[in-house]
């Protein structure tokens, strides 16, 4: 078997916001005649907006129905979000894995599959006339999507197009919610109908808050929608003579009317619950999105139309002294990177698909290896969306994984992801450890392609990682996987380079980067690396080098095939 198990919990690309929304109340259904009195209560209810849109509902409905790029949110923003764009989707199969952690739920577009009149008509009670249904024609719109959901200790909900989906959907969000409307939207119809409010008194509080209703998907939304969502309850409630809302009433002719403004109604101390403006407070970590110019990078950045490749995106970034040192000492931290540096390394995270990194930094370091900017998933984004995944290289298997490392309290917090550890086939890798990284989202890779020198070979595990969706990976550290990386057999492989160059000298203590000397045919010192396209920016007290290594006229695929293996659950 090639590649991760539990990787379908996705890699992400990402924007917009925190989910941290407090559950609404419910409140009890009037139930009262025209003549009955109504208790102050009821006025502050309808002081309240009849909409509990989550936060930035619009943006996040057009990223769900694009879904570029895989999404990756929490079980809860799942719940949240999911019925406001449900409408979209027709739910063709699910399946489940063996040991009940993931669940993969297959949906494809509405205008997939058409609608059909029946032939023979079912008889009617007397006085019912039959529905007019518009027939629509199948075959409209070829987009498909899976929604895999992975339950442990932090459960993640993935969405991502399948293999056979169209790129982009043949229509916009807008003729989809014309066909139907979302359920999230219906809900707040339904809550405002049980209460034993008229239909059209329900419609008209609706169209006071037009940006709301848009927000929701109801552009298209009718008094007849409200009708059919409260029918069921008026069957059951016949008692029940239906009013309309406090401070309007029927006008024949013009339907229901305001009568007097609400908003000089005395408030009763009870609050609006609308969670419109809810926001939740950003983590005392979270780092500003970086405001001065960054378009000099765009050349060295993974493209989302790359030529078709077996490999991902590889851009090699670190910063370093004057004299090529990375630390003052080997597992020692070193600060190079000044304050405007720090944000561009934050950007650079938010996109890629992954961080690679050797097991020597993470032992040295305890990473997160996250994205901290704000607006990324965990601070003020929405689930993991600019969140890269951690790939960390451990042969041996010597990175004690523990729930208190700070990769995976960072996927617990909902700021990061878990991460995947590659190993070689000889690694002893104990049960609890196993089922401690597959419990947070993470998992173990196997590799059993070696170099000459014994080595993991880089093709194979950059070949993995492609497989399982990862578009492009950034590689940081440490001295050792940078170094040989930089030399020459691998430029096939490594797109491009991002150094930020600090104005210090750290000394030959140092851990430096640098590939092998290399010789000519007639064994004279040549140059071992001459990057191309080369710009230097100033960037406060550093200088950033951009380079490309790669020549992307050069076909980079190859026949061999990397011989992954995935770790069972039960053991090694």
């Amino acid at each position: 078997m090639q590649g991760l198990r539990y990787s379908d919990a996705g890699i992400s690309a990402g924007q917009v916001l925190d989910p941290n929304v407090p559950e609404t109340s419910t409140k009890p259904p009037h139930l009262g005649r025209v003549d009955s009195p109504r208790p102050a209560l009821d006025e502050a209810v309808e002081k309240s907006s009849l909409f509990e849109n989550p936060p930035n509902l619009a943006r996040i409905r057009q990223v769900m129905f694009e879904c570029k790029d895989p999404i990756e949110i929490s079980l809860e923003e799942f719940e949240t979000y999911w019925p406001f764009i449900d409408n979209v989707w027709v739910k063709q199969r699910s399946n489940a894995s063996k040991e009940g952690h993931c669940t993969t739920d297959y949906y494809m577009c509405r205008l997939r599959r058409p609608t059909h009149r029946t032939s023979e008509t079912r008889p009617l009670p007397e006085g019912k006339r039959p529905r007019r249904k518009r027939v629509r024609e199948g075959g409209i719109c070829n987009f498909q999507i899976k929604v895999i959901k992975f339950e442990g200790a932090y459960s993640t909900v993935t969405i991502s197009r399948t293999p056979g989906s169209g790129n982009i959907h043949s229509h916009d969000l807008d003729y989809i919610d014309k066909v139907k409307r979302n359920s999230g939207l219906m809900e707040f119809a339904r809550r405002e109908a049980i209460k034993g409010y008229l239909p059209s008194s329900i419609f008209t509080k609706f169209q006071e808050e037009p940006q709301k209703l848009v927000e929701a998907g109801g552009k298209f939304f009718t008094v007849t929608d409200v009708r059919n969502v409260s029918a069921k309850w008026r069957i059951q409630n016949p008692e029940v003579q239906l009013v309309p809302h406090i401070g309007y009433e029927y006008q024949k002719g013009h339907g229901i009317v305001k009568m007097q403004s609400l908003e000089d109604t005395a408030n009763d101390g009870h609050t609006n619950s609308s969670l419109t403006n809810f926001k939740s407070p950003l983590p005392p970590d979270t780092l500003p999105f970086p405001q001065f110019p960054l378009e000099f990078l765009e050349p060295y950045l993974p493209k989302h139309n790359d030529e078709k490749r077996p490999f991902p995106h590889v851009t090699l970034s670190y910063a370093s002294s004057m004299d090529s040192k990375i630390s003052l000492l080997p597992g020692m931290q070193t600060v190079l990177s000044g304050p405007e540096a720090k944000l561009m390394t934050h950007y650079l995270r938010s996109r890629h698909d992954a961080i690679l990194v050797g097991v020597g930094t993470v032992l040295a370091d305890n990473p997160g290896l996250n994205c901290r900017l704000e607006g990324a998933g965990g601070f003020g984004g929405l689930g993991r969306m600019w969140q890269p995944r951690p790939v960390v290289i451990d042969p041996t298997g010597r990175w004690p994984i523990h729930p208190s490392c700070r990769m995976l309290r960072t996927a617990v917090e909902g700021k990061g992801k878990a991460p995947w550890i590659v190993v070689s086939p000889g690694a002893q890798i104990h049960p609890q450890k196993l089922m401690v990284l597959k419990g947070y989202g993470g998992d173990f890779l196997r590799i059993v392609e070696y170099n000459q020198n014994w080595r993991l070979r880089w093709e194979g595990i950059l070949r993995a990682l492609a497989s399982e969706g990862v578009k492009s990976v950034m590689i940081e550290g440490g001295g050792t996987v940078l170094s040989e990386l930089l030399n020459p057999e691998y430029t096939d492989f490594i797109d491009s380079i991002i150094v930020t160059v600090a104005p210090t000298y750290l000394g030959r203590g140092g851990v430096g980067v640098s590939p092998d000397s290399k010789q000519d045919e007639q064994g004279k010192p040549n140059a071992a690396l001459n990057p191309k396209d080369v710009s230097w920016t100033p960037m406060g007290q550093n200088v950033i080098m951009c380079g490309k290594i790669r020549d992307s006229s050069t076909p980079s695929d190859t026949t061999e095939t990397a011989a992954t293996q995935v770790i069972p659950s039960e053991g090694t």
